[in-house]
């Protein structure tokens, strides 16, 4: 299994106000191989299994390789992406 992106459906909104575009600009930057999963962007009860492996609704959350879910602010992502941890 590779890494995913989990991302609201808005990810077309590029612009660096948005999380979900933050961090995937950063994986690819980065030149991480990843799959992009899109998930719904409202209401985000309907988000069950990003709540179900993170205990939150919030976006994005990077599913690695081996099944972890990481859930943290972008910005969090973003550093430990740039440090290499998801190549």
């Amino acid at each position: 299994m590779s890494t995913k992106l989990h991302t609201c459906g808005a990810s077309w909104l590029k612009i660096d106000a948005h999380p979900c575009w933050t961090v995937e600009k950063a994986l690819n930057e980065r030149g991480v191989d990843y799959e992009a999963v899109r998930g719904p962007t409202y209401p985000r009860s309907r988000r069950k299994a990003i709540e179900e492996h993170t205990n939150q609704r919030l976006l994005p959350v990077i599913e690695t390789a081996d099944g972890t879910w990481i859930r943290e602010d972008s910005k969090v992502l973003i550093e430990r992406i740039n440090t290499g941890e998801f190549d």
